[in-house]
């Protein structure tokens, strides 16, 4: 399958990031290409910009669609989380901005042998880098009740999640579980039907979960966050879309806490603890989809985006 996937938020991302003709972009989720497209089209002989994707799939679609820009666009297959270190193989200090796209591509939910849908049945994979040996069965077959309802309740913030994690485990005492139309059943029978009639497919919350835990996508989000900030040059923005809650309150809460690090107690007149601000929060309130564009394309529903520039001097 050809790899398709709309960018959300395309215009407002770009026009956040505040291109420079002789800048240094990186784009940590490269998809189709689709952000790094809008921004080559904006640099000049001297700019240029590093896609990063851990699947590979999305890895060979942009290397088609960007092969006009030539040396412009470096297309690297690895982990955003990795991101300065492919920086430094490139031997590349700073960068000018730096975007993020995140969640689940539309390609990887249309490929059904990919295992992140539950419309269609396929075997349960959801792994986005290919090069990782665990899969979603693993998870759904190997981990105790417990750990199933954490992880439903905790990443999908499923209602009926112990109720779920129990008949998962019932169901594969009797043959492991090895499809993602097998997974959608025993949810759909986990859910009174009075709560399937609204919020959407009763599974969309328990695959997000899995998918979620399988690829570990908080952690890496929670750990990189800082980094990037650190890999930003004075002025230069870091733009994020997320695509559900638990996400977006990472992405807030990192960059409130990189604009106003101190840590001293509220009644002390002067800052003691040395802790200096790194920029400043672009947008107090996240930029959400045009009613348009949500009309369009029904998976922009949930998406934010938020900004965070670097400041231009120590405690800017």
């Amino acid at each position: 399958m050809e790899f398709k996937h709309r960018s959300v938020l395309l215009e407002e991302t770009i026009e956040g990031l505040q291109i420079r003709k002789d800048g240094i972009y990186v784009d940590g989720t490269l998809g189709g290409g689709g952000h790094t497209l809008e921004i080559c089209k904006r640099l000049g002989e001297k700019g240029s910009i590093v896609g990063i994707d851990q699947d590979q799939a999305a890895v060979r679609a942009a290397s088609i669609r960007l092969k006009d820009f030539g040396e412009k666009v470096t297309i690297v297959w690895s982990n955003y989380c990795d991101m300065k270190f492919v920086l430094q193989q490139l031997q590349i200090d700073k960068v000018d901005g730096i975007i993020l796209d995140l969640g689940v591509s539309s390609y990887q939910l249309d490929t059904a042998e990919r295992g992140f849908s539950y419309r269609e049945d396929a075997p349960l994979d959801m792994r986005m880098d290919t090069r990782q040996e665990k899969t979603a069965r693993d998870i759904v077959n190997g981990y105790s009740e417990t750990e199933l309802f954490r992880v439903i309740r905790d990443y999908g913030e499923e209602k009926f999640a112990r109720n779920i994690a129990k008949n998962i485990v019932e169901r594969r005492e009797k043959a492991p579980i090895c499809t993602t139309g097998e997974l959608t059943d025993i949810i759909r029978s986990s859910i009174p039907m009075k709560f399937q009639k609204k919020g959407g497919h009763p599974a969309k919350r328990t695959f997000q979960a899995i998918r979620i835990e399988l690829n570990k996508e908080l952690e890496v989000l929670r750990e990189s966050l800082d980094d990037m900030i650190e890999l930003l040059n004075p002025g230069g923005r870091l733009c994020i879309i997320t695509f559900h809650s638990l996400e977006d309150r990472i992405v807030k809460n990192a960059f409130r806490k990189n604009e106003d690090p101190c840590i001293c107690p509220p009644d002390f007149p002067v800052c003691v603890c040395g802790r200096t601000s790194r920029g400043k929060v672009i947008t107090r309130k996240p930029i959400l989809p045009s009613s348009e564009e949500m009309e369009e394309n029904s998976r922009s529903k949930s998406a934010k985006l938020r900004i965070f520039q670097k400041g231009f001097a120590e405690g800017a």
